[in-house]
């Protein structure tokens, strides 16, 4: 087993709030996913998905959360570690967020608030991999600190890995 503390999965900040997944989360980020273009997976598989996410971070103690808005209380993505391309001792970053509420901060403040959550393990660095179109994101990261390390080619193409200190 990991040498490392277990995450925090219930994480606050001014806006929202970051917590495990319920199966009633299922509709809604089908839909998220559903806006990457690919086709909307159905709900049933989502549900699935979401079991498979919840025996991952027993496993693990690195978690991938949903994120709500704390004044709406609505569904609007999820941050948080995952092993992705890279080690469970050095995990990546990930996050994703409805269209509607980009260009507002909030994945900075879900991704800084898991970025302390990440620290607070013991790790000393995390990953991110990102498209390299997505300037978004990068912008994202560049804003927590994170510096690029490499590119690397996949088949949807051009992939830029970028690395964070977390000491």
């Amino acid at each position: 087993m990991s040498t490392y503390e277990t995450m925090p999965f219930h994480l606050r900040t001014e806006r929202l709030i970051l917590r495990p997944w319920a199966a009633s989360d299922a509709a809604e980020f089908s839909a998220l996913l559903g806006e990457r273009g690919d086709g909307t997976p159905s709900v049933r598989r989502i549900r699935a998905s979401i079991g498979g996410l919840l025996t991952a971070t027993e496993t693990t103690g690195i978690a991938l959360l949903p994120i709500q808005r704390q004044e709406e209380g609505d569904f609007i993505g999820y941050c948080g570690l995952i092993i992705g391309r890279s080690t469970l001792e050095e995990p990546e970053i990930a996050y994703e967020l409805f269209q509607r509420v980009h260009g507002r901060g909030y994945a900075t403040e879900a991704a800084a608030a898991v970025l302390d959550a990440a620290a607070a393990t013991g790790r000393k660095r995390l990953w991110s991999t990102v498209g390299a179109r997505n300037t978004p994101s990068l912008r994202v990261l560049e804003k927590l600190g994170f510096e690029r390390d490499h590119v690397s080619t996949e088949d949807n193409g051009e992939v830029v890995w970028l690395t964070r200190s977390l000491s």
